[in-house]
């Protein structure tokens, strides 16, 4: 991936100095089984379990900026440029559609910090936020992602950016909030399925955004594509589990999360990506 040089957003909050602060004790059991599986979930809505946090929460200052040369400062300006990339796309695919993209704020942190949706920890993994419009990522995850995925490569960490950068988008669009509103009138499993398809959407403006980002070198594809493949609900509940249950899919299977990256990256169309109403990857298992 050519991203030396890149142009770095600004629009970043670096609070990897402030300190971690005390942090919310995870026993075993159910809570630790919760917390792993999001470990290996990319976006989606943490709020459910990150406002579980109790008395013992982060004490991290939102305003915290990094002091100094940091370990991971190479990560970090890699992200900057990622999140500049996807400025620079969106905000041009948007205006062809008649509409003003509106950039978002990524906030990078170490070990754990305040969110709109509650604590953000390394275990709750890369997300966004809804309640403040902002990104979070603990850049010890791109470990996570080449050690524990087996997912490695600069262009696999772009896709974890990307994704989450879709989430945003959706909730500028407001197919965010429509979604949400549906849930609420519900069923877990129904619920359950639209939540499969907003991450899927995530996934296909990703593949949108690789397509128009310019930097695209050899390999690059099919490292993202490796990525979405070792996150599907599928793979993850088998490694976690033992066991499939397809009711408790919120992310999809590897299978649609691999088939609607590439349809993005294939198109790079932003109106090719009705994932609520499409059946093309209704046998994909």
């Amino acid at each position: 991936m050519r991203w030396l040089g890149g142009r770095e957003s600004e629009n970043v909050e670096d609070r990897r100095g402030g300190g971690g602060g005390r942090g919310l004790a995870i026993g075993g059991g159910i809570g630790s089984i919760v917390i792993a599986v999001i470990v290996f979930l990319l976006g989606g809505d943490p709020s459910q379990v990150l406002n579980q946090a109790g008395p013992e929460e982060s004490q991290t200052m939102p305003g915290a900026q990094a002091n100094g040369p940091q370990p991971d400062d190479e990560a970090a300006k890699f992200t900057r440029v990622v999140l500049g990339s996807t400025e620079d796309v969106w905000t041009k695919i948007l205006a062809e559609n008649g509409q003003q993209y509106r950039p978002p704020t990524l906030v990078l942190f170490r070990d754990r910090t305040q969110s709109g949706c509650g604590t953000a920890s390394a275990a709750s993994g890369p997300f966004y936020c809804p309640g403040d419009k902002k990104l979070y990522i603990d850049l010890s995850f791109y470990d996570e992602l080449r050690e524990r995925f087996n997912a490695p490569g600069d262009f696999a960490m772009a896709y974890v950016v990307a994704h989450e950068v879709g989430h945003y988008l959706q909730d500028q669009l407001g197919i965010m909030d429509k979604v949400h509103s549906a849930q609420q009138r519900m069923g877990e499993r129904e619920s359950n399925r639209l939540s499969v398809r907003l991450e899927l959407q995530a996934d296909f403006l990703a593949g949108v955004w690789a397509r128009n980002n310019g930097m695209i070198e050899e390999g690059d594809i099919e490292e993202a594509l490796n990525a979405a493949n070792s996150i599907g609900d599928d793979r993850i509940q088998k490694e976690t589990q033992g066991y499939v249950v397809p009711d408790g899919f919120t992310h999809g299977t590897s299978a649609q999360r691999v088939y609607w990256f590439k349809k993005g990256y294939k198109t790079g169309d932003i109106n090719q990506g009705d994932t609520f109403n499409s059946k093309e990857d209704a046998n994909l298992q």
